[in-house]
């Protein structure tokens, strides 16, 4: 047995008009054209569709059943055909996002808000890939964006800039350290270190300023929050290293200050991961142009 598509349609079509002549108008063909569909239907089917010499034309207990599948099977068709349709030309699809830099949370609700007002036909979700590998996901296909501060030579993967920032030291301004110009390594000896909860090497004040100097703080604090972090910096339990544009747009208290990260200070660099074949699709790209707006701005605005 082979039933098609067409066939369903003129099943429906026949019962709501009651006859042939009004549901081959509908189905734009002629009537001896529809006259012979409903044979070769019957023929697939083995069994007869309609009850003969009715007014108006009725289906058989066999018709009803496949008038059944019908109603249930083209509105699931016409949904499908919409989201290929959408898929077609861009308007829907699926943005599973993995972020590997724990502090680009604050950053990131901003351009999702603005993304999600533009794009609200698109799948938008969010995994910390702090938990798992991000990038190995991503060439799986499980995510479809990994923000990230480590590019990789990764085949079918592009890593497109977003934005600099620099990587700046906290401590509360009765800390002794607060006098000083900018921080050294040697600095953090004996001193707490309060963190987000990431491993070392993902954290710029190890990959980028201890771990080379092999300087070992005095204790390691793991904190969740950002504004936690900057309540414990401000009461003087410990201290930090953050991304400038959190700590200038996320004002918890005024006992705190910043001082750059050696004399030349830091600068670190934000990408979008993307499949390579994902680059050019629009929603992937106004993502990433509003990716590209300096965090203060996105949030300010």
């Amino acid at each position: 047995m082979h039933i098609e598509i067409r066939h369903l349609r003129t099943i429906k079509a026949i019962h709501e008009a009651g006859g042939l002549a009004r549901a081959a108008d509908q189905l734009n063909i002629t009537q001896s054209a529809l006259s012979h569909q409903v044979k070769h239907l019957e023929e697939q089917t083995g069994v007869e569709l309609f009850v003969r010499r009715s007014k108006p034309l009725k289906l058989s207990a066999a018709g009803m059943r496949l008038l059944r599948a019908a109603e249930r099977i083209l509105p699931e068709m016409a949904a499908l055909e919409e989201q290929f349709h959408g898929l077609v030309s861009g308007k829907t699809g699926r943005l599973h996002i993995a972020i590997e830099c724990h502090a680009c949370f604050e950053w990131l609700f901003p351009v999702l808000e603005q993304f999600r007002k533009a794009w609200p036909d698109v799948d938008v979700d969010i995994r910390p890939g702090l938990a798992f590998d991000a990038l190995p996901a991503l060439m799986k296909e499980e995510v479809d964006l990994v923000v990230s501060s480590d590019p990789e030579e990764l085949p079918g993967v592009e890593f497109v800039p977003l934005f600099d920032y620099s990587p700046v030291f906290v401590a509360s301004s009765q800390h002794p350290l607060a006098q000083k110009e900018y921080i050294e390594a040697e600095d953090f000896r004996g001193e707490t270190l309060i963190t987000y909860p990431v491993d070392r090497a993902r954290l710029d004040v190890f990959s980028q300023l201890l771990t080379p100097a092999k300087v070992e703080p005095g204790a390691v604090r793991q904190v969740e929050l950002t504004a936690v972090i900057l309540l414990l910096v401000a009461s003087n339990r410990g201290v930090a290293v953050l991304p400038d544009w959190v700590v200038r747009e996320v004002k918890y208290s005024s006992d705190y200050v910043t001082r750059p990260i050696t004399q030349q200070g830091l600068t670190r660099r934000l990408y979008a991961a993307v499949r390579a074949d994902d680059v050019t699709r629009p929603y992937f790209a106004n993502f990433i142009r509003l990716a590209r707006t300096e965090p203060v701005k996105l949030q300010r605005g």
